[in-house]
């Protein structure tokens, strides 16, 4: 993301852990001489997409094999229909080419109707909303994340939700440009998971995270741990800019399998590599349905999960939609691949942690790029594990 900002023209700082953006507004983006490459990151390609949008600049977005795989066709259709010109192949995947639109005719408002609950296409479609003439009314079939929504309206922007009915408006305002801001990032729940499940299936473990943002469109998971039987105890609730955040304190615990389906998947879509080994050592079978959707991630990620922890001794088997484990105390462990996908990495190092002779993970630095301090932590902890050349 910010290598793509810097051939957009918008100037950048970071030291540490403080990142400090020089923004100048919309209208000021420039076009890049050369495509923006967004690697292996749907987020970026989709967000990126929206505020270009809004700006009207010109670009060809584009990213690695995988993002390349990745269905965009639910961001192109409702982009187009504010008059946005934008288009990806025939087969409506990236790269995606944005035409050069004249900024003195807005785009246009009214109600987009998304056929997959997406937070990314949402927040796409919310950025460019940022340059339409009338109210943008984005309706879902079901719960996504809502961190831009929460966001723009701590901002001050006329926007607003529909309790219940998985709907957010954003109206027109006279600027068309976002107020300077300063904000404190949450710790992120969908790293945290790898630490949690870690914790719960090493015996005699304990852990204490703090501040990690608990917006409850981001944890499912946590609600499925804790149904399985997890002792995770919150405390030190507050809210910060809009997000609520906690401390968590977890122990090792009994589980139990449990089925999951309907809303509680796209509250823990990213979580159920996590997921996943928990069950692997719970009692009894956990079933998940009506996850589809994690066909379209990285990898196809049922059938990396179903394929890579098969292969370590756990049983688990392949549905359309999903997948079944029967949890044992004894994983075997052995060799596994990460497949280019980064939380199936992290997935599997837990597991090696708990397994019987250690899990040796093909291609493992991929986690790198959403935890990059992870092995870190965990040696810290006293897990022995190591990320090698």
């Amino acid at each position: 993301m910010l290598d793509c900002l810097t051939h957009l023209g918008v100037a950048w700082t970071l030291q540490g852990e403080r990142l400090e953006v020089s923004g100048s507004g919309l209208s000021a983006l420039r076009s890049p001489g050369e495509v923006l490459d967004c690697r292996n990151s749907g987020t970026t390609l989709r967000l990126l997409a929206g505020a270009l949008a809004a700006s009207g600049s010109p670009a060809l977005l584009d990213g690695s094999e995988g993002l390349r795989k990745r269905p965009m066709r639910r961001l192109l259709d409702p982009l187009n229909a504010m008059g946005v010109p934008i288009s990806g192949t025939l087969e409506g995947t990236a790269p995606l080419k944005l035409e050069k639109r004249a900024t003195e005719h807005p785009l246009r408002g009214g109600t987009l109707e998304l056929e997959i609950a997406s937070a990314q296409v949402k927040s796409a479609v919310l950025l460019a909303g940022l340059a339409a003439s009338t109210p943008v009314l984005v309706s879902e079939p079901g719960p996504s994340r809502d961190h831009t929504e929460r966001l723009l309206a701590y901002l001050g922007l006329p926007i607003r939700s529909f309790p219940g009915e998985n709907r957010v408006e954003l109206s027109p305002t006279e600027t068309r440009a976002l107020p300077p801001f300063a904000l404190t990032v949450p710790g992120d729940f969908s790293s945290a998971a790898f630490l949690i499940v870690a914790t719960l299936i090493l015996p005699d473990s304990h852990l204490e995270i703090g501040g990690v943002g608990l917006n409850s469109t981001r944890t499912g998971l946590l609600d499925a741990l804790q149904a399985m039987g997890a002792e995770i105890i919150i405390s030190e609730r507050q809210t910060m800019m809009g997000e609520p955040v906690g401390n968590l304190a977890i122990r090792a615990s009994g589980l139990k399998g449990i089925d999951i389906a309907g809303d509680a998947v796209v509250r823990m879509i990213d979580e159920f590599p996590a997921l996943a080994v928990a069950a692997a050592f719970a009692e009894g079978i956990t079933r998940v349905h009506n996850a589809a959707e994690l066909r379209y991630k990285e990898t196809d990620r049922i059938h990396a999960l179903v394929t890579q922890l098969a292969d370590l001794g756990v049983a688990i088997q392949e549905s359309e939609d999903g997948f079944a484990i029967l949890g044992r105390t004894a994983i075997p462990g052995g060799q596994a691949a990460a497949l280019g996908d980064h939380r199936l990495a992290l997935a599997l190092g837990v597991l090696g942690l708990a397994s019987q002779n250690g899990v040796d993970v093909h291609d493992g630095e991929i986690l790198l790029e959403s935890f990059p301090n992870f092995v870190e932590l965990i040696t810290q902890c006293g897990g022995q594990m190591e990320l090698s050349e």
